[in-house]
């Protein structure tokens, strides 16, 4: 069974010079139930607020699980169930992300990732369980109606990559991913 979306809160360690945190300790994440072994760090820079990333993931054999956190900045984090045979598939969860609170959001195979700027110049680190696989690699349309998701976003609208813009609905994708008994829950 799949471990669900997961907001992980790091605790900080703070004095008079500024703070320490711990952002990856994989004892700690076993002990919530994650269990996937990441083998590669990304990291994007958005120059603009209303900068929308997603909805993506990467389809079998080289699926991935994402621990996100942002570093600088604020971004609303999504993740979409989109395992087929879900009670849950479509729906999705959010949190927001930002240099300040140190949140991390788990996504697992299985799940769309996108997120939402929520100011200028954004930095946002992520770790994936595969590495990165072109021919594998999909998403679903960040408007579509039947996901929901009500985007924060600046009265100019988005700013999006020609790929973002023109990826499927969910009503035409077919999922890769099976349903494995854990619906989606709130964060």
């Amino acid at each position: 069974m799949t471990t669900p979306v997961k907001l992980i809160r790091t605790k900080r360690f703070g004095d008079d010079r500024g703070w320490f945190s711990e952002t990856y300790s994989e004892a700690k994440l076993t002990g919530l139930g994650i269990t996937d072994r990441f083998v590669q760090d990304n990291q994007s820079f958005s120059k603009f607020a209303g900068t929308i990333r997603g909805i993506h993931f990467q389809r079998p054999p080289h699926a991935q699980a994402k621990l996100v956190r942002c570093v600088r900045g604020r971004i609303l984090d999504y993740a979409v169930d989109l395992r087929r045979g879900s009670p849950t598939y479509g729906r999705h969860v959010a949190a927001e992300l930002s240099a300040e609170n140190g949140d991390q959001l788990y996504v697992p195979v299985g799940f769309g990732h996108a997120f939402v700027t929520l100011e200028p110049d954004v930095e946002v680190a992520y770790k994936v369980s595969d590495v990165y696989a072109p021919d594998c690699d999909g998403g679903v349309l960040w408007s579509d109606a039947a996901i929901g998701i009500a985007w924060p976003l600046p009265p100019g609208g988005p700013t999006l990559s020609a790929k973002d813009a023109q990826l499927p609905t969910l009503a035409q994708f077919e999922s890769p991913f099976d349903y494995d008994g854990a619906p989606l829950e709130p964060l």
